[in-house]
C-alpha cells in the first residue's frame, strides 16, 4: 500500500535546508576538480531554489502575520539580494578561478549569517504565530514553489511579485541551461 507523504512543518523544512547549505559550503571548500564543480552546482541550485521559495511563500506570510514583520522581511530581502549578487559573481567566476576560495568564504559568512537571522527573527516567530496545520500547509507551498523555482541566482527578484512574474520563464531557461551544461 502506498504511504501518505510525510507532513513537513515549514520551519523544520527550511532549517533542514540551512543545514544542507552549510554542508554544501564545506563540500565545495574541501573538494577539487570535477567533484568541486559538482558540489558548487548543487550549492547554487539549492540556494537559488530555497531563496525563491522563501521570497514567494515565507516572507509574505511573515510580513503580514508577525509583529514588525515588514522590517524583519525587508532586512532578510536585502541580505538575500546581496547574497544573490555574490553567488552570481561566483558562478560567473567558476571554481577554477584563483579568487574563488576567498569569494566563497565571503559568501559563506553572508549566507550563514542570513540563515541565523531568518531562524531567529522569522522562522521561530512564525512557529509561534501559526497552527500546526498552517505550518504544514506553508511547508507544502514551499515545496511546490521550489519545484518550479529558478535554479540560478537572479538578483533583483527578491519579492513574491517579481518571482511570480518572472519566475516561471526564468526557471524554464535555467533548467534548459542546466540540461545543456550537463550534456557537454
Amino acid at each position: 500500500m502506498p504511504t501518505a507523504p510525510a507532513k513537513t512543518d515549514v520551519v523544520d523544512l527550511l532549517i533542514q535546508q540551512h543545514s544542507q547549505i552549510r554542508e554544501l559550503f564545506d563540500e565545495v571548500a574541501e573538494s577539487r576538480d570535477e567533484a568541486r564543480h559538482d558540489a558548487f552546482g548543487r550549492l547554487v541550485r539549492l540556494l537559488a531554489v530555497h531563496e525563491t521559495a522563501e521570497e514567494e511563500i515565507v516572507h509574505p506570510a511573515a510580513r503580514t502575520s508577525l509583529p514588525g514583520g515588514s522590517g524583519i522581511v525587508d532586512d532578510r530581502l536585502n541580505e538575500e539580494h546581496e547574497a544573490k549578487e555574490q553567488l552570481a559573481a561566483l558562478e560567473d567566476m567558476g571554481p577554477d578561478d584563483p579568487r574563488f576560495d576567498a569569494e566563497l568564504d565571503v559568501l559563506r559568512v553572508a549566507v550563514l549569517t542570513h540563515a541565523r537571522a531568518e531562524e531567529r527573527y522569522e522562522f521561530f516567530r512564525i512557529r509561534d504565530q501559526f497552527t500546526e496545520k498552517q505550518l504544514t500547509a506553508l511547508g507544502a507551498a514551499v515545496k511546490a514553489a521550489e519545484a518550479t523555482a529558478p535554479t540560478h541566482p537572479h538578483p533583483g527578484t527578491e519579492s513574491a511579485t517579481k518571482n511570480l512574474l518572472a519566475g516561471p520563464l526564468v526557471a524554464m531557461v535555467d533548467r534548459i541551461r542546466d540540461i545543456i551544461r550537463k550534456a557537454h
